[in-house]
Order: C-alpha cells, then sequence, then structure tokens
C-alpha cells in the first residue's frame, strides 16, 4: 500500500482522489521539513534510519527488541534502537516514541499506537485527522495527490543518493582493507626473511665455532 504511491502520478487535485490515498504530509523536525504518513493499521509507530541518520538524533536501546518483515528490500529486520521524534505541522505540536528501521517511503510512520494516544479522529471522506490538545483542536490535512507524487519522487531520489553514497563508502573501506591487507603481509613476509637470514647467520657462526674447537 504504501509502495503504491511511488508509481501513481496524478494532474488533478480534488477529494475524490483521496479515496484510494494514505495520509501523507510534511512536518517539521529540528526545522527540517521531512515526510510523514499516518496509517492506523501500522501496529508501531516508525522513524527511519535515514530521518535518524541525517539529522544526528539520539537513540536508546529499545526495551522489547524484536524482528519484522518490513516493506522493503531489506526483508526481515532486527528493531532494537528508538528514538524521540519531536515535530511540528502548522501550529500543533507533537512528541512521539518510535521504532528506529529502515523505511524508503517515509521519515516518519505514525500507526495505531499514536493514534490511540492521541485519541485522534480519521475523517475517512477527506482523509483528515482532527485532535484535541490543551483544550484546542487540530486538524491535519494531507497532501494533494499531486504533492505526494511529488514528495515521493524526491524520497526515491534522495533515497538513491543516499544507497549510492553508501556503495561508494563500503567499496572504499573494502579497498581499504585489501590494502591493509597486502601491507600487513608485505610486512610479514620481510619479517620472515630478516628471520630466515638471522637463523642462517646463527648457524654459519655455529659451525664456525666447532671448527675452532676441533
Amino acid at each position: 500500500m504504501i509502495r503504491r504511491s511511488l508509481s501513481v502520478q496524478t494532474n488533478e487535485d480534488n477529494v475524490e482522489q483521496q479515496r484510494e490515498n494514505i495520509f501523507l504530509t510534511r512536518r517539521l523536525i529540528n526545522d527540517k521539513v521531512c515526510s510523514m504518513i499516518i496509517d492506523s493499521g501500522i501496529c508501531t509507530n516508525v522513524a527511519s534510519v535515514t530521518l535518524v541518520r541525517k539529522l544526528g538524533l539520539n537513540t536508546i536501546r529499545h526495551e522489547r527488541s524484536y524482528q519484522l518483515q518490513w516493506l522493503n528490500e531489506c526483508g526481515v529486520v532486527g528493531v532494537n534502537r528508538q528514538v524521540m521524534i519531536f515535530f511540528s505541522i502548522g501550529k500543533y505540536k507533537n512528541e512521539v516514541l518510535c521504532d528506529v528501521m529502515p523505511m524508503h517511503a517515509t521519515h516518519l510512520l505514525l500507526g495505531r499506537p499514536w493514534q490511540f494516544d492521541r485519541k485522534a479522529k480519521h475523517d475517512e471522506f477527506k482523509n483528515m485527522y482532527s485532535l484535541e490538545k490543551y483544550g484546542r483542536i487540530y486538524t491535519l490535512a494531507p497532501l494533494t495527490p499531486k504533492q505526494v507524487y511529488e514528495d515521493q519522487i524526491q524520497l526515491k531520489k534522495s533515497y538513491e543518493e543516499e544507497h549510492s553514497a553508501l556503495a561508494k563508502v563500503e567499496e572504499q573501506a573494502k579497498q581499504h582493507g585489501e590494502n591493509v591487507r597486502k601491507s600487513e603481509n608485505k610486512v610479514s613476509h620481510e619479517l620472515k626473511t630478516k628471520r630466515d637470514k638471522v637463523s642462517a647467520l646463527r648457524k654459519l657462526g655455529e659451525g664456525h665455532n666447532q671448527k675452532e674447537k676441533k
């Protein structure tokens, strides 16, 4: 369902097009514009590894680590870290504890736990969420279908650039490792050669001493 938004392109923006859309919007985290999905069908709140890494967020150990079959190339992933996310959408500000895991469709995914804890109500026709905080009602509106498409294209581009950069770093690390091994082998060979020479000289000296005694 999340993956589908990567391949859908629309040119018109109207309410009826929200019929097949999940709720996707943008919000600020550390003054950076990030992508966010709200989906009550997800059993946890998730922050992407990319978001945590790029913003330099501090994580904590997950008290109940687990494995999850996730909808990306990673397959089964181990979840053992959490992060507290402070975000704002317009005038609405909130914080949420999220599990940290690889995720390509968005930066932040708010699932059933967030909706339950905040008593958020979903208008399925308009695809909007409303919730109360300190006596004030806030309404969270989704991106238009066209904005969703543009947002997903940017996310995909960002992911591909990061994946390419990581691959380059891994290749450089691999090359560095090979260079280190070659250097170690060279030093080891030189030490062995020196030991052999010392051993040969020692034997030569012992033989010379035996001849002098005779």
